[in-house]
């Protein structure tokens, strides 16, 4: 098949189909990555039912299990850990309105999770058809639903491991206590429930010029980036709000 755009060279077309081989490349290593993932053998099994806090449908809080995360017929689970409260050393700006302004920079949450679940909460709706997807923080439960209304999100179901292990066994807590981002997929077999995938990229080493990308697929908006001559900002990183 022969594509060719208004005004373009014969030096553009040439590199283009040089470009345009190398992304079908890209797209079967990442169709064989993923199968790959799929014949992961069976992971470990969850050691407890982690009870986390939610809300009800009229707000009310309730206690939560994993199990009971679990749809009818829907045997996968993603949890995001969002990092709420952010990490120790970033000082990026935080809200600069609503109650969650309030609160000590290091208690408040981080910006880049922040437009992380800013892009997925649009997403969430059309992926619960197939997958139950949850977000967990360390925050207790009124702090995360009041940033939740003040950021407008209104799809993600949210929750609260102030009261158990979760985020420290599951690699999203260091030993210090500070919250990394780590996404985490567990898998329902009958009653039993087991660990299938994390995002363990972010532990892996980074290469020079990187950062993690350990959920870097799911990203649009640095993916959005990826597709222009610019590239990637290297001085800029994600705010709460911009000028």
């Amino acid at each position: 098949m022969g594509i060719a755009f208004p005004g373009e060279s014969s030096e553009y077309r040439a590199a283009r189909d040089r470009l345009l081989e190398q992304e079908i490349e890209l797209r079967r290593a990442m169709e064989s990555v993923a199968a790959a993932r799929r014949e992961l053998p069976p992971g470990g099994v969850v050691p407890e039912d982690y009870v986390f806090q939610g809300a009800r449908a009229d707000g009310t809080p309730a206690d939560v299990r994993l199990s009971e995360l679990f749809a009818p017929a829907r045997d996968s689970l993603a949890i995001y850990s969002f990092m709420f409260p952010r990490d120790p050393g970033d000082e990026r700006p935080g809200p600069a309105t609503g109650e969650t302004a309030l609160l000590p920079l290091e208690e408040g949450p981080c910006p880049s999770c922040v437009a992380f679940l800013d892009q997925l909460d649009g997403a969430a709706e059309h992926a619960s058809q197939h997958l139950n997807f949850a977000v967990v923080a360390k925050a207790p439960l009124p702090r995360i639903l009041t940033f939740a209304e003040e950021r407008g999100w209104r799809r993600l179901r949210l929750l609260s491991s102030a009261a158990n292990t979760y985020n420290r066994d599951y690699l999203a807590e260091t030993a210090e206590g500070a919250q990394r981002p780590m996404l985490t997929v567990f898998h329902r077999e009958g009653d039993v429930i087991r660990h299938f995938w994390s995002s363990e990229l972010f532990y892996a080493p980074w290469d020079p010029g990187q950062d993690p990308r350990h959920v870097g697929t799911l990203e649009p908006v640095w993916n959005l980036f990826d597709l222009t001559p610019e590239g990637r900002p290297s001085d800029w990183d994600e705010q709460l709000s911009y000028a």
